[in-house]
C-alpha cells in the first residue's frame, strides 16, 4: 500500500500542481508505474474543475461558470496538456521532417500554428462543454450528480485515450531529453488494467442517467487511433507532447459526442 501511494503521488505530482508529500521526486520506475494511475489524476482535476463550475455558478452565469472552470483546470495541471497541444501544433504545422517537428517542439516557443491551436480548442471547449451542461441540467432531474460524472469522465477518459497510446506504440526521441521519457518503458498489465479501470469507471457510472452515452467511447477511441497513426507516420511513434495534444483533442471530441448522442440516440 505504501509503494502504491508513493506511486499515486509521483503521477500527481507529474500531472499536475498539487502538493505532494515532501519524499515524491521524478524517479523513472515509478513515474513508469504512475501511468495507471493518469485516469485518476483526471478524477481530481474533474472534479476540482467541477467545484469551480457548482460554486460560481450559484452567482453567475453559466457560461462565465464554464469559463472559470476551464481555468481552474489549466491552473491545476499547469497547463501540462495544453503546452503539449500547442507544441504539437507547432511541430506538425511547422516540420517535414521528423527531425524538424522534434526540433519545433522542443523549442519552448510558442509559434503561429500552437497559439491559433489554442485559440481554436478553448472556443470549442467552452461552446460544447456549455451546451452539454444544458442537456443534463433541463433533461434529468438531480442535475447535480450527472454534471459532476460529465466533468469527470470527460478528463478520465481523454487522459486514457492518450495513456493508451503508450501500450501500442513506441516512442519517438532516441535520446532521453524529453522528462516524459521513463514512461515511455516497458509496461505490466497492472498499468493497463489500472488505466483503464480508472479511465471507463465515470463514464460507466454516467451511462446509468443515459446508457446510449456508452457510444461517445466509439468516436473517441477513433480520434485515438487516427491520432497514434499520424504522429507513427512523421515521427516514427509519439512524444509527451503528442499524449498530451491526444488529451486535449479527444476531451473536446467526448463533448462534441455527448452533444451528437443526446441528438440523435
Amino acid at each position: 500500500m505504501k509503494k502504491e501511494l508513493h506511486i499515486f503521488f509521483t503521477a500527481l505530482m507529474f500531472y499536475t500542481r498539487i502538493p505532494c508529500p515532501k519524499n515524491i521526486d521524478h524517479h523513472p520506475d515509478y513515474l513508469n508505474k504512475a501511468t495507471r494511475y493518469f485516469p485518476l489524476i483526471g478524477w481530481i482535476v474533474g472534479s476540482i474543475s467541477f467545484l469551480a463550475f457548482y460554486i460560481f455558478s450559484l452567482f453567475l452565469s453559466t457560461e462565465i461558470a464554464v469559463i472559470l472552470a476551464i481555468i481552474t483546470s489549466v491552473l491545476t495541471t499547469g497547463a501540462f496538456h495544453e503546452d503539449g497541444f500547442a507544441d504539437v501544433c507547432d511541430g506538425f504545422g511547422g516540420g517535414w521532417t521528423k527531425e524538424k517537428i522534434l526540433m519545433i517542439m522542443k523549442d519552448s516557443a510558442i509559434g503561429a500554428y500552437g497559439a491559433i491551436g489554442l485559440v481554436l480548442l478553448f472556443l470549442l471547449k467552452f461552446k460544447l462543454l456549455s451546451e452539454s451542461l444544458l442537456l443534463f441540467e433541463t433533461g434529468l432531474p438531480f442535475s447535480v450528480s450527472p454534471i459532476f460524472l460529465l466533468f469527470v469522465s470527460a478528463h478520465a477518459l481523454s487522459r486514457l485515450a492518450a495513456i493508451s497510446i503508450i501500450f501500442t506504440y513506441e516512442y519517438s526521441r532516441d535520446d532521453a531529453s524529453s522528462k516524459s521519457k521513463p514512461i515511455a518503458k516497458s509496461n505490466t498489465w497492472k498499468e493497463v488494467l489500472g488505466a483503464f479501470f480508472f479511465g471507463l469507471l465515470p463514464l460507466f457510472v454516467l451511462s446509468y442517467f443515459k446508457y446510449q452515452l456508452l457510444l461517445v467511447l466509439i468516436p473517441v477511441f477513433i480520434t485515438r487511433y487516427f491520432l497514434a497513426r499520424y504522429f507513427q507516420k512523421w515521427i516514427d511513434g509519439y512524444t509527451g507532447d503528442c499524449l498530451g495534444a491526444t488529451q486535449q483533442i479527444c476531451e473536446v471530441i467526448y463533448y462534441l459526442s455527448i452533444l451528437l448522442v443526446w441528438k440523435f440516440f
